[in-house]
């Protein structure tokens, strides 16, 4: 999910540009979600639309990315599919909150997880580029995942990694290696400072894209 005011999202990421991108509230694996990086040979930040789902650069078929949404941050230097963009195309994907679902039997509940200010926060990613046979270039992102925090606790055993603001320019410099003080980055976040509330079922389909789909039934 990622709402609120584009000017101010690009002065949180620091970027030169903000996207004039559409408030979205239901992010489907396989869309565009926001993506903040250094391009190459470019020392200024940029916030750019990639597909979700990453796609390595050694794939057949672009399919694969709806297998890799996420991924593990406890495997991702050893993984072949996300081994080359953890150590040079490390990203943060700006939002304003994100889903989980409760499983109970056939019955999926929502929660939807936020900052307790309501504001823009930062997921730790990693982006790859890809060329199909006609040399058309397809750029993806994932999303890596962590241990759960207390506020996930008993909902999920993963979490997506938040990164604080102090973190950004270690996570994003391209000339960093991987090294154990960039891997540091990649905990659960500080639950104290985030709220879990259940929302509509109206999340559950790809169809529903408003506000409604993040309203609160109950705060947890």
């Amino acid at each position: 999910m990622l709402a609120g005011d584009h000017e101010k999202i690009a002065e949180h990421f620091e970027v030169a540009i903000s996207l004039d991108f559409k408030p979205r509230y239901n992010i489907a694996p396989g869309q565009e979600i926001a993506v903040v990086r250094y391009p190459a040979a470019s020392a200024v930040r940029e916030i750019v639309m990639l597909r979700w789902g990453l796609v390595p650069s050694w794939a057949k078929d672009p399919s694969i990315g709806f297998k890799m949404i996420n991924a593990r941050a406890e495997t991702i230097s050893v993984k072949p599919a996300f081994r080359e963009a953890i150590r040079r195309r490390r990203c943060l994907i700006p939002t304003t909150g994100f889903y989980e679902w409760r499983r109970e039997g056939r019955t999926r509940t929502p929660f939807c997880f936020v900052m307790l200010d309501g504001g823009v926060f930062a997921l730790a990613g990693i982006w790859e580029r890809w060329l199909d046979p006609a040399g058309q270039v397809l750029e993806t992102a994932s999303i890596l995942t962590t241990a759960p925090n207390a506020v996930m606790e008993g909902l999920h055993d993963r979490m997506p990694v938040i990164l604080p603001p102090s973190s950004y320019d270690l996570w994003l410099d391209p000339a960093a290696p991987f090294s154990p003080v960039v891997s540091a980055l990649l905990q659960p976040f500080d639950a104290s400072q985030m709220q879990r509330r259940q929302v509509s079922s109206r999340v559950n389909f790809v169809k529903y894209d408003d506000p409604a789909c993040a309203e609160s039934i109950i705060s947890v």
